[in-house]
This record gives C-alpha cells, structure tokens and sequence, in this order.
C-alpha cells in the first residue's frame, strides 16, 4: 500500500497528459522511397550499466545521474540559433548540435556554426541529405543500401570538416528523422561512430510541427507541460535524459519551443538537473 499514491499519479499524469496534449501517431514526417532491403542483426556492442538502448542506439545514459543532455538537429531551418546559442551562454552550459549536410553547407548558418563551435559546443552529424533509412511501417525494411548510407554519412563529415570537426571527435549520430533500425546501428558501429536518440516520454520532439499539420500538431504549452511533468512524475526523472529540440522550424509554425528554453533550463536546474554535452553524458 506504500507505493500506491506513486501509482495514482503516474495513471494520473498521463490520463492528464493524454486528454490535455494529444499524441497522434508518429511525430516525424514521412518520405517515400523505392528502395528496399531486409534488415540484417546489429553488430554486438557495449551495454552500459544504467544506459538505456533501442534496437542498437543509446536512447538515454545513466538513470541514476541528475544530467541531462541538451540536443538540437537542423536541416533546413536555423531560426532560433543565435536565441539558443545566447541561452546557453547566459545559462553558462552546453549543447549538443546534430546538422545534416545540407546545414554546414548552407552560407547563412556559418556564421551560427562557428560561434556554436567557439561557445564549447557539441557539434555532430545528422547524415549529409536527411534520408529516411527504413520504411515508417515496416520498420525493418531499409530504404538505403549500405553504400549508400556509407557514402551519405562521410559526405557529411567532409562538410563539417570545413568547421574543423573531425569524425574522431564527434562520433555521436543522430540519425535523420530520428528514425533508424537495427542494421542502421550496426551499419553506424562498423564506421567507428555511435548511433543516438532522443529519450521517449516527453513530446520535445513534435517542436517541429505546425498548425496546419491538424491533429499532429502540439503547442509550445503543452511540450513544455510533458517535460516538467514527465520529471516530477517518472520514478527516474530524466535523469540520463537526450532531450531533442530543434533549431529552427517551419515559418507556419510561430509558436516556437525554443522560446521557453530559458524557462525549462531554469527550471530544471533548479530541480537539481546538471546540463552537460552528449559525449559527457555518455562517455565512451
């Protein structure tokens, strides 16, 4: 009987959750692709202690550590870099920053990636053209071959080495959409690199959506409202937290997550959370 009241408001949270923020279906966008291939079993890795993986990534770091990593990914949108660069200068932490190809070549976002660089920054890659790599359905149906999934991701590192940054010290992957299989991280494994993804629970990862998605679309509110409330209700908190925020986002959308950062970032500190880089937080 100890443990019920726990109980009570973890039903609670998301029976509130579920009527007052709604959660339709996948929050990423699909891409048809013609190509297909069955999916192979991930090469064997390193299970961490207190790490939490899916199907070959790490999906959150130690469960038992009040650190939280801060990730943003950026393909074509860079609104809200220099308010998230300037947050996390006057919060005095780090960020972790996943852009594709298509990002580090963009002429106007040089100036962000290298004040981003010169603030202390993570910053990694998010494949070179934003491929979707296996079917939204049939998750292990591959919609890439392994050449060309290969030869995207050192495209990507050529770009960033523009930027001076080298495949041996960013070896974090962020896959594009988020989206990934198994072979996908067996595929990442074999380059020597570390497939990542955003932590489940909270919907920090539908900042991207816009009104006009319908259903699909969540206001800043209510994603600020699953974070705190996921914290103060789940048995770890976010502890060992990948926390996914994009950069920048659709111009349909106006409300834009990013803006409340100084708010959650306070927040959380406050609560005794400690903002560090992926590669503190995982440490590999």
């Amino acid at each position: 009987m100890a443990n019920y009241p726990r109980i009570f408001l973890n039903l609670l949270f998301l029976l509130v959750l579920a009527v007052s923020c709604r959660n339709k279906g996948n929050t990423s966008d699909n891409t048809n692709n013609s190509k297909s291939e069955t999916s192979v079993k991930t090469a064997k890795q390193q299970v961490r202690p207190g790490f939490v993986y899916e199907s070959g990534a790490v999906i959150r770091g130690d469960t038992t550590a009040d650190m939280i990593a801060l990730v943003f990914t950026g393909d074509s949108f860079a609104d809200g870099g220099d308010f998230i660069a300037e947050t996390l200068r006057e919060k005095n932490i780090k960020g972790s920053f996943f852009f594709t190809g298509n990002f580090y070549r963009n002429k106007m976002f040089h100036p962000l990636i290298k004040r981003l660089v010169s603030d202390g920054n993570y910053l990694g890659s998010h494949s070179d053209r934003h491929l979707l790599y296996c079917d939204w359905e049939k998750r292990d149906s591959l919609l890439v071959t392994r050449e060309e999934f290969v030869r995207d991701l050192e495209d990507s590192y050529a770009e960033m080495k523009k930027f001076n940054i080298d495949q041996a010290g960013s070896r974090y992957f962020m896959p594009p959409y988020e989206w990934y299989n198994d072979t996908i991280a067996s595929w990442t494994n074999r380059m020597g690199l570390v497939l990542i993804n955003f932590s489940p629970g909270t919907r920090s990862n539908a900042d991207y959506t816009y009104p006009e998605m319908g259903d699909r679309y969540l206001d800043s509110r209510c994603i600020l409202k699953s974070v705190l409330d996921y914290e103060k209700f789940s048995s770890n908190g976010l502890k060992g937290f990948i926390l996914l925020v994009h950069i920048g986002t659709d111009p349909r959308r106006t409300d834009k997550f990013y803006s409340f950062l100084p708010d959650l970032i306070g927040t959380l500190i406050n609560r005794g959370y400690v903002f560090v880089r992926i590669d503190e937080l995982l440490k590999n």
